[in-house]
């Protein structure tokens, strides 16, 4: 877990330091550094940075998954949000059963934006806010799965990318 200094000097990141890559250079527009975090049944959460927009809520992401990239601000509600996830997370092992809103002020007087350390606070941090439940159904969930084996053994080195939400994702 590298901070934004490193991720620069680095040039790559995975989902928890692109959101933190963000949240640096978003605080510098105006935007407070807000964190949300996908908790999935198969401990794989996905982390991303979130804003408030002039028509409401849009992400700011990264994943080797194209469709859990960040979405226009566009959704009404942080939960609308999370539902545009729902789907595209569904794979051999994921299903998002929570999600959690920390801002990075929250972890007081920690260099998050620069340290050379290795940054397991944040993820710390994360694991141990509230996430509120996202219920969904069972057989939703096994509609999803069935289509997501039938495409990965036609297309075993492809991301999907037929979901209805698509529209509203920032590419």
């Amino acid at each position: 877990m590298r901070s934004f200094r490193e991720l620069v000097r680095k040039n790559e990141a995975h989902c928890l330091e692109a959101a933190i890559g963000a949240a640096v250079i978003l605080e510098q527009h105006g935007y407070p550094p807000l964190l949300l975090d996908l908790e999935s049944i198969d401990l794989l959460d996905h982390v991303m940075f979130v804003f408030k927009g002039d028509r409401g809520w849009g992400s700011v992401a990264r994943s080797r998954d194209i469709g859990l990239h960040g979405r226009k601000p566009v959704y009404r509600s942080l939960r609308d949000l999370v539902w545009s996830y729902f789907d595209p997370y569904v794979d051999f092992s994921g299903r998002i059963k929570g999600y959690g809103l920390t801002s990075l002020y929250d972890l007081g007087n920690y260099d998050w934006r620069f340290s050379p350390r290795k940054m397991t606070k944040i993820e710390d941090h994360l694991r141990s806010i509230p996430h509120k439940p996202l219920r969904s159904s069972d057989a939703r969930y096994k509609k999803l799965l069935a289509r997501y084996h039938v495409y990965k053994k036609r297309f075993p080195d492809r991301s999907p990318s037929y979901y209805d939400s698509r529209p509203n994702w920032m590419l």
